[in-house]
């Protein structure tokens, strides 16, 4: 409820506050309670004391409350074939596994609708209420291609009005047991962007960029959502990762995304067991697709194991088990869309270093436009075309240039690591504590990239 104070009122219950927060605090302590949500009265006191609430519950050494979250799912009619636990190794790190075998084929976990966010559900929602068209139009004005990640920003929406409602709202239970530390892009600093090679660099501000928009667009102040909120950036970035890392899409009957509680404690695999879906009416279905065995992790597949690099970027975690990465060769770009090609043909194998044919296509095509205008157009239609045996011819007739260029970038983007590498260990992890994984990025590129080396410089 929305009280209208005057001055002399306001004064009085200001004076009040410090007080309140002081037994508030002694009261929580007493009873072991530690919350991440603002107590519904956290968000109705001043801006000075409501700026502070949402500044600090998001405590990054607090631990998720999962089980109180899974308890509500059940409640609410989420539900698991016996013997599917969640199950953490430590750090805070959560997951779904199973205890008992699981057939190929079962359905392991029922999440009806009620308990499923959807990104068209919010617009019929808040329809009313919160002026979403005025917001997005401010959206696709700063950038058009923003405009295919609407169902995500109103799921970003969603997720901030929720928050706002603190122990008031439906999702309080699911919002307490999220992680509040994220690794991906969004998450990095200039510093981090700077110790990465292009690629993932790219990937990494490309996350980060699409947040700043986002931002932006909600800052101008048509939704109806509290400035102490909205202006706080910690929160934002919070329930933007969440946004982001924890939905599935979908493209029937219309294209939208979902974020389904319980399944989306589920993690990536390069090697699924599982899948996630939703039927028409968003109720949600995770089933086995392979036999699980007793003891073992649920996973699903997050994206294209034959790149880890946009996982990386994405979600802020180097997929274990990967058999390739991308060639880093984003100067050739312009050559890669002309070819028609795309990223996850353009690759290096992680255990024995062999280049993907795509990958001598691009470079080649990039010597020949530099010499001879007629004879890229010849090569760029074999490719198109298909034709093998004139682009073998190609390739033998300038093999000792496209060598070369090869080599060159692969030495290139050795000596960038490295460097790069030796920057991030130079860090404080206490403020940049994604060093970790942008470490182990860059080695995963200088062990697959070292062995590509030797293999090049075996060929002549």
């Amino acid at each position: 409820i929305d009280l209208i104070v005057g001055p002399r009122e306001r004064k009085i219950m200001m004076s009040c506050v410090p007080l309140l927060s002081v037994l508030l605090l002694l009261l929580a302590f007493r009873n072991g309670v530690s919350f991440l949500l603002p107590s519904a009265s956290s968000l109705t006191t001043s801006s000075k004391s409501r700026a502070t609430v949402t500044t600090t519950l998001l405590n990054y050494s607090q631990q998720r409350d999962v089980y109180t979250m899974e308890a509500w799912a059940i409640e609410n009619g989420y539900q698991k074939v016996d013997g599917v636990e969640l199950y953490s190794e430590g750090d805070d790190d959560w997951s779904m596994m199973t205890n008992t075998d699981i057939p190929a084929g079962t359905t392991i976990m029922f999440i009806p609708s009620n308990l499923v966010l959807s990104s068209d559900a919010i617009v019929k929602e808040y329809g009313s209420n919160f002026d979403l068209e005025l917001t997005e139009n401010a959206l696709k004005q700063m950038e058009r291609d923003l405009a295919k990640r609407l169902p995500l920003f109103r799921l970003l929406v969603k997720i901030l009005a929720e928050y706002e409602k603190g122990e008031n709202s439906f999702y309080a239970p699911w919002i307490n047991s999220l992680p509040t530390q994220y690794y991906n892009g969004v998450s990095m600093t200039d510093a981090c962007f700077a110790c990465l090679p292009p690629y993932a660099a790219l990937l990494s501000m490309n996350e980060r960029n699409a947040y700043s928009r986002f931002l932006n667009a909600i800052r101008k102040g048509f939704l109806p959502l509290n400035p102490d909120v909205t202006n706080d950036d910690s929160v934002m970035k919070f329930a933007y990762n969440v946004a982001l890392t924890r939905f599935h899409e979908v493209f029937e009957p219309t294209r939208q995304k979902l974020i389904a509680p319980m399944a989306d404690m589920i993690n990536h695999s390069s090697e699924p067991n599982a899948e996630i879906s939703f039927d028409q009416g968003n109720n949600c279905y995770v089933t086995a697709i392979a036999d699980i065995f007793s003891g073992s992790p649920l996973s699903v597949s997050l994206g294209d194991p034959t790149d880890p690099t946009p996982l990386f970027a994405k979600y802020g975690f180097l997929p274990t088990g990967c058999n390739t990465i991308f060639c880093k060769a984003i100067h050739l770009e312009p050559q890669i869309n002309e070819l028609g090609y795309e990223f996850n043909q353009l690759l290096f194998q992680t255990d024995t270093g062999e280049v993907y044919p795509a990958v001598w296509d691009i470079f080649l095509l990039k010597i020949l436009q530099d010499y001879d205008a007629d004879l890229a157009s010849q090569f760029t239609m074999a490719c198109q075309n298909n034709d093998e045996a004139t682009k073998e011819t190609f390739h033998s007739n300038y093999f000792a240039y496209t060598l070369e260029a090869l080599r060159e970038h692969v030495y290139s983007i050795l000596n960038d690591v490295d460097q790069m590498t030796m920057e991030a260990q130079s860090y404080d992890l206490e403020t940049h504590p994604r060093v970790p994984v942008i470490v182990a990025h860059n080695n995963l590129v200088r062990d697959t990239f070292s062995m590509t080396a030797s293999l090049l410089d075996s060929m002549g």
